[in-house]
């Protein structure tokens, strides 16, 4: 199936509809501030859940020069400071995020948040293994969502929904109570995602949640704001931002700064925009964006979008999209099973 025909297929269509709804305030996301709390609160999708507007990237948990001690203080502040969603991955960083992110968890944290955690795996077996692995890492014997990770090739929804696929694997976690809910992330291309939602409705499943790159880059090129998040806004799926400033190259463009970027993301129609936090400036920044965010008018949003138009328009500063450069499953297709 090719991109003409994705174009054709009436969810799409109805999607593509409803983008401009989504350049005006996110007037219809319930949310509110805990007592006590500097964070938003919304609905994740329809599963009954709320998270902070504002999630802790797991990645960033384990990486190299971050010393242990100093993550799980991070942490700990985090989750004192409002935010409840928390974000992993089964290889980032050989395991040393799980592990440390369980580490922080323990003592009485691990009630006050929401877990994710990512699989690569494409078959029974291997998913299987990894959603295991992941729960020792934690010191847990439930993930709240456990997603599909990278679903960036054109082929992986057939993987995952093949005979003795991932999907069998995640159900059956799910049956045991391993797993609450079911999501997938990707970040290469709007029409890998689509045909995973496609696929899976003709099978009857429906996912709780889809992670994707949103931010004031993508509304111009290859944009995953216009061409998935309204099918997924119909759906009543959740919907997970990431790579408000795509790493950090889009800070490099010099056309935005980090609060900006963040209230772009905020003001969507989103549940939680998860972002890395590997210092206490960046915690700071994260709950300062939430803190000072108000539905952005109609001129504010276009006067971003007009200023980033022209860094956009090739994808130079979204590296996600149009290079390997964050495609862990292609350095490392093992993990795939």
């Amino acid at each position: 199936m090719d991109r003409r025909d994705f174009l054709k297929n009436a969810t799409v269509a109805a999607g593509l509809a409803a983008t401009e709804q989504l350049l005006t305030p996110s007037r219809g996301t319930a949310e509110a501030a805990p007592p006590a709390a500097e964070m938003i609160v919304r609905p994740l999708g329809n599963t009954g859940e709320k998270v902070s507007a504002i999630g802790f990237g797991g990645w960033h948990m384990g990486k190299p020069g971050l010393e242990e001690a100093e993550a799980i203080r991070l942490l700990h502040q985090a989750i004192d400071r409002g935010i409840t969603f928390m974000d992993n991955c089964w290889d980032y960083n050989g395991g040393v995020s799980e592990q440390r992110m369980g580490k922080a968890l323990a003592g009485g944290y691990r009630q006050k948040v929401f877990l994710m955690s990512k699989i690569d795996g494409r078959t029974k077996v291997e998913a299987a293994r990894q959603i295991d692995a992941s729960l020792e890492r934690f010191a847990t014997d439930r993930i709240d969502l456990m997603q599909f990770h990278e679903v960036i090739r054109f082929e992986d929804p057939d993987r995952i929904f093949g005979e003795a696929g991932a999907m069998e694997a995640l159900l059956e976690a799910q049956k045991a109570g391993k797993v609450r809910f079911i999501g997938f992330t990707g970040h290469k291309d709007p029409y890998a995602m689509l045909r995973m939602l496609e696929m899976a409705t003709k099978r009857g499943i429906h996912f709780d949640t889809v992670q994707m790159p949103l931010n004031v880059m993508d509304a111009h090129f290859r944009s995953f704001q216009h061409q998935v998040l309204p099918v997924l806004l119909r759906e009543k799926i959740g919907v997970l931002g990431m790579k408000a400033f795509g790493d950090h190259f889009i800070l490099e463009s010099k056309t935005v700064n980090p609060i900006e970027c963040l209230h772009y993301c905020l003001n969507l129609p989103i549940a939680t925009q998860i972002t890395g936090i590997d210092s206490q400036a960046v915690l700071d920044q994260a709950l300062e964006a939430v803190r000072t965010f108000k539905p952005m008018s109609e001129a504010a949003v276009a006067s971003l979008l007009q200023r980033t138009a022209a860094a956009a328009q090739d994808g130079r500063f979204e590296l996600y999209k149009t290079s390997t450069h964050f495609d862990g499953t292609m350095h490392n297709p093992k993990w795939l099973g």
